[in-house]
């Protein structure tokens, strides 16, 4: 069965978006499956990593989860002509 990847090779085009919001937020790939967890949702910090090293597809339930926890739109997440906000600006 065909699969679509991006140039690249990666499963999803929201890794890097998602480390970089996350870094730009000062939050550790645990600390956001931690956060991920109280809003319940059951992820671990293995399914960050693997989001942001583009193992691993993304739903649309789980974007919607990812943009809620962090506070940002969901074409953040996704679209790189889309800046990513300063955190001071939250």
């Amino acid at each position: 069965m065909f699969k679509l990847k991006t140039k690249s090779g990666a499963n999803n085009i929201t890794g890097g978006r998602l480390a970089a919001l996350r870094h730009r937020k000062g939050i550790s790939q645990r600390q956001l499956a931690r956060m991920m967890q109280l809003a319940g949702f059951d992820v671990d910090h293995h399914f960050i990593r693997r989001i942001e090293n583009g193992e691993r597809f993304v739903t649309d339930i789980e974007l919607v989860a990812l943009s809620r926890v962090l506070s940002v739109r969901i074409d953040e997440l996704i679209d790189a002509s889309v800046p990513i906000a300063d955190s001071e600006s939250e």
